[in-house]
């Protein structure tokens, strides 16, 4: 259960931030209304998180993998069930998407990919645990402007994760509207 109201006073910002909201996800999403109780907070994350929108150095599916690997390692409910709808609607591997939390008993990961995921953790547990060789590895592969990013994105989502995880947001029920529905069932059931 949210530690803090999320029926925000209904501000001008707040009604726009419905509206887009709505219309990008089919719903308001419950750190926009945490945040809403400081418009700007809210201003301010709504500006960082178009600006991230535009990074493009990364690999978009190296880019997920951190993001939730990181989100996993912290315990965010809301951040993996958000980032799983997000990453399906984009195409994503489901089983890519599924293992996110047990990757390393998994056979779904390219040597990359699992060093990404590796770097994400390392970064995100207190303190950070990066290790130079595997620093080294990714810097050579990805190149300067793509570790730099992926870099960035961890810390990023460690914002989000820490500050869902504070406020006490929990899953929001993104992840079931991209359920395959089992066989045999019709989605009416």
């Amino acid at each position: 259960m949210a530690r803090i109201s999320l029926t925000p006073r209904r501000s001008l910002l707040f009604r726009a931030t419905e509206w887009y909201s709505r219309r990008m996800y089919g719903k308001v999403l419950d750190p926009a209304r945490a945040l809403a109780h400081n418009p700007r907070v809210l201003w301010t994350d709504l500006r960082f998180e178009q600006s991230l929108a535009k990074w493009k150095s990364l690999d978009p599916g190296l880019k997920t993998l951190a993001v939730m690997a990181s989100a996993a390692s912290i315990g965010c409910s809301w951040c993996m069930d958000f980032g799983y709808w997000e990453s399906r609607q984009r195409g994503m591997d489901v089983r890519k998407l599924q293992d996110v939390p047990t990757w390393r008993d998994s056979d779904a990961y390219a040597p990359l990919e699992r060093d990404v995921m590796e770097y994400a953790e390392a970064m995100t547990a207190n303190p950070p645990q990066v290790e130079d060789e595997l620093a080294k590895r990714l810097l050579t592969t990805l190149g300067e402007a793509a570790f730099v990013e992926l870099t960035a994105m961890v810390a990023v989502e460690n914002l989000r994760s820490r500050m869902n995880t504070a406020l006490g947001l929990t899953s929001q029920g993104f992840k079931d509207h991209c359920e395959i529905p089992a066989r045999g069932r019709s989605t009416a059931d």
